[in-house]
């Protein structure tokens, strides 16, 4: 027998004699995840001013090049230009390119050497324009005065803060409401503008720029950041090119683990750094993934298919692959973390600054201001123009 009475369907359009029925969870769906901000971690200290500088140093280099394109008889030549003169002393051993061959040096006048060859009955070889060269270490004489001092000269560098702002108002009635799934609209709207905050601070980091002219910041000029990316200039990659290897795939533009392994040794050769993490956006770490699939094994009762590299360990480094969304799609960023602070302006770090309230409603902005402090930049690289399909 059908059922009579007074039931949920009857009770007119909209339902109005039954209540709401609301759930307590909201979703967001948005991205506001910061994963390079969450490794890095909280920095030890502050900036204390809107230019921040930090100082960088160097040893003295034993490294440097032939320069010399007028070598007569490259195996039997005993004096030879190259690139930096003052790198070298009487009495270093050196040796050039990939010869087994020692030479001693007996001469430095500007940039030319001159050098006995085949020293310690070593055998000569040839030497080229563009060879590369190896002091081994300097002999002094037994009893010898004190050499001339040599030194280095420690370097500044600097970044500026960069102000993250947003604004808050909620009206008196809003706030006055009963809200769904909520409990004070205030601070509802502080939380979403602070995750929004959080994501420009690290594709900032990542990717932002200082102004051309006057980065300091005029009343017309905003102050910006340096990020990581546009401060790396040594270890810049580009895909197959300046000898550097070509990726695979039909363009040769798809990142292969030569390249990885290429970059982590350019960047070891350079610096006393230890690259720790790699960064990339979701194409590349897919790339990144792919270089074990093939060589993977699996039973026939395996009911799960994992493909997913946390971390990539070489001969230069121990490195966790970071997947940010905020990396550019063709760039796989090498850098030591250790090296790199993000800084909040003393007293500046992510707050909420209550306003003077002009009329029936709360007004308020989330303000925080920040630096980037990235120690040489030639401990850290990036390979760039990779397949980004």
């Amino acid at each position: 027998m059908a059922f009579t009475g007074k039931a949920t369907y009857s009770a007119g359009p909209g339902l109005p004699e039954i209540a709401e029925d609301v759930s307590d969870i909201i979703g967001i769906v948005s991205p506001f995840e910061t994963p390079l901000l969450e490794h890095l971690g909280d920095a030890q200290r502050a900036a204390t001013s809107t230019v921040h500088e930090w100082l960088e140093d160097e040893l003295l280099p034993n490294a440097d090049a032939v320069n010399d394109a007028g070598i007569v008889n490259p195996t039997t030549t005993t004096s030879f230009d190259v690139s930096n003169g003052d790198r070298f002393r009487v009495g270093d051993l050196i040796k050039v390119g990939s010869l087994s061959e020692v030479s001693l040096v007996t001469g430095v006048s500007v940039d030319t050497l001159t050098v006995v060859r085949g020293y310690g009955g070593t055998t000569a070889g040839a030497i080229a324009d563009g060879d590369a060269i190896r002091i081994l270490g300097n002999a002094a004489l037994e009893g010898d005065d004190a050499p001339a001092a040599r030194f280095t000269n420690r370097a500044r560098r600097r970044n500026y803060t960069q102000i993250f702002t947003a604004s808050v108002e909620v009206s008196g009635s809003q706030l006055a409401a009963r809200q769904a799934a909520l409990e004070d609209e205030l601070d509802y709207q502080k939380q979403e503008r602070l995750r929004e905050l959080l994501r420009d601070l690290e594709n900032c980091v990542v990717n932002g720029v200082s102004a051309a002219g006057s980065p300091e910041g005029t009343a017309t000029v905003r102050r910006t950041m340096q990020g990581i990316l546009p401060s790396i200039a040594t270890n810049v990659f580009t895909n197959g090119q300046n000898g550097f290897p070509s990726g695979s795939g039909a363009g040769s533009d798809e990142l292969t683990e030569e390249q990885i392994n290429a970059a982590l040794r350019a960047i070891w050769d350079q610096s006393s750094g230890a690259v720790d993490t790699i960064v990339v956006n979701g194409l590349q770490k897919r790339r990144i993934n792919s270089f074990i699939s093939s060589a993977r094994g699996y039973g026939a009762s395996d009911e799960r298919f994992k493909d997913l590299v946390s971390v990539y360990e070489s001969d230069f480094g121990v490195c966790r692959v970071v997947l940010s969304r905020w990396m550019p799609a063709d760039t796989v960023l090498f850098v030591d973390s250790s090296r790199i602070e993000v800084l909040p302006l003393v007293g500046r770090s992510f707050h909420f600054k209550r306003l003077a309230s002009t009329g029936d409603r709360e007004a308020g902005q989330v303000i925080g201001e920040y630096t980037v402090e990235m120690r040489n930049e030639n401990a850290h690289g990036l390979i760039r123009g990779l397949a980004t399909a």
